[in-house]
């Protein structure tokens, strides 16, 4: 009997095999990002209707009318094919803050630091930062957000391409290496009117092997406190300062636990991510314990709220998990629910949130939905933000790791 012939084995990969993928992968990400941001190459802030701009400022659409009239305020443009009224992002922004819809912060008293963290991916974290930082300022809020996230996917639905647009000094790693004392060097402005920007690289994953290197060199050196430190300087200038961290315990995430006043925790409700949050505490309590046995460093936080995200009622385990999430966090569930709808999906798709869009071209209930639960969201983490603020005024707000023992507020 005639031995069967097997086919050829197919080549090994290679090193240049490899560096040719990358190459494309970023080639395509390039054009991906060009489709999405066409013909600028950048991202645009959303256009407001008069409609909307009433409606962030609590009033009716009289109530704007007659407050145009008096011309002490922003008064848009009217297209000249009909009455509509529009707005600038910065313009809305102006409206909103001389309304004064939202708690301002009192004299005294700095930026409440938000540290959003999860193990997992695919938890909308990157999404809840953003979102979190869009919401508040539109309710007339100065915010800084920073990526620690080597992947960059905060930076990328910024619009810009973290492998090729961020250079190492505008990360936080000169800060890790100890070049720079502030994080000042490395803010810059966005297309969002009130966010400015800590972005990231892929060269951040060095800052994990600089702050233990910087630790052995020097016993008394607080790896845990180096971008809270570096916060110290730009505090005053900004209402929040939002934080999306690596899905792990590296340093980097350390440290933006230790900077924060509160935390948020994203979890779609199912067994993985759930299973996820409880390495999550476990790992953090457990460090937590040991800077407080060793090194005395006592910690407390003005709130941790866990936000249920991509909820979807369909699925048949989502209430079981549902839950078991409220029997385990409690009150720190917060009372609203980010429905998993295409809105979300398509938005992400097209370096995008809800909070970009200007006219969803799909169904406006579902937009709709998805708005109102990202705006209650923002509104019941700015309540938590005015607490902190009472806090720092009264000398008892949490944030600084200081000597002695960790705590949760």
């Amino acid at each position: 009997m005639k031995a069967e012939t097997l086919p050829p084995l197919p080549a090994r990969v290679t090193i240049p095999d490899l560096v040719d993928q990358a190459q494309r992968a970023l080639a395509m990400m390039s054009q991906v990002r060009g489709r999405a941001l066409s013909p600028s190459l950048e991202k645009e802030a959303p256009i407001f209707s008069g409609t909307q701009v009433a409606a962030l400022c609590g009033l009716d659409k009289s109530q704007l009318n007659y407050r145009i009239t008096k011309g002490d305020l922003p008064q848009g443009v009217v297209r000249t094919s009909g009455s509509r009224r529009e707005f600038t992002l910065a313009e809305a922004r102006t409206w909103v803050r001389a309304c004064k819809v939202a708690p301002e912060r009192p004299a005294g008293a700095q930026a409440c630091v938000i540290a959003v963290g999860n193990f997992k991916g695919g938890s909308t974290k990157t999404t809840t930062a953003i979102t979190l930082a869009q919401g508040l300022s539109l309710r007339g809020h100065r915010v800084l957000v920073i990526d620690l996230d080597p992947q960059g996917s905060l930076t990328t639905l910024f619009g810009i391409l973290p492998d090729t647009e961020v250079a190492d000094e505008q990360t936080v790693n000169a800060l890790c290496y100890g070049d720079e004392s502030s994080v000042r060097y490395a803010i810059r402005p966005t297309y969002w009117d009130g966010i400015d920007l800590v972005a990231a690289s892929p060269t951040l994953f060095s800052s994990e092997f600089a702050l233990p290197s910087r630790q052995v060199r020097d016993r008394e050196f607080e790896f845990w406190n180096v971008l809270n430190a570096g916060l110290a300087d730009v505090k005053g200038e900004y209402d929040a300062i939002v934080i999306d961290t690596p899905p792990a315990l590296s340093y980097l995430t350390i440290n933006a636990l230790m900077a924060a006043n509160g935390i948020v925790v994203p979890m779609p409700p199912n067994a993985l991510d759930f299973a996820s949050s409880a390495q999550f505490w476990n790992l953090f309590a457990d460090l937590a314990a040991s800077m407080e046995r060793t090194r005395g460093v006592e910690k407390s936080y003005d709130f941790i709220h866990v936000l249920l995200s991509k909820v979807d009622l369909t699925e048949a385990a989502a209430g079981y998990v549902r839950q078991l999430i409220g029997a385990t966090y409690a009150d720190k569930v917060l009372p609203v629910e980010i429905p998993k709808t295409n809105v979300t999906s398509a938005s992400a798709a097209e370096f995008r949130t809800v909070y970009d869009v200007t006219k969803y071209e799909g169904s406006y209930r579902t937009y709709v939905r998805a708005r109102e639960a990202y705006d209650r969201f923002v509104q019941l983490v700015e309540e938590s933000i005015a607490q902190a603020w009472q806090r720092q005024i009264a000398g008892e707000s949490g944030g600084e790791a200081r000597s002695p023992s960790v705590r949760a507020a």
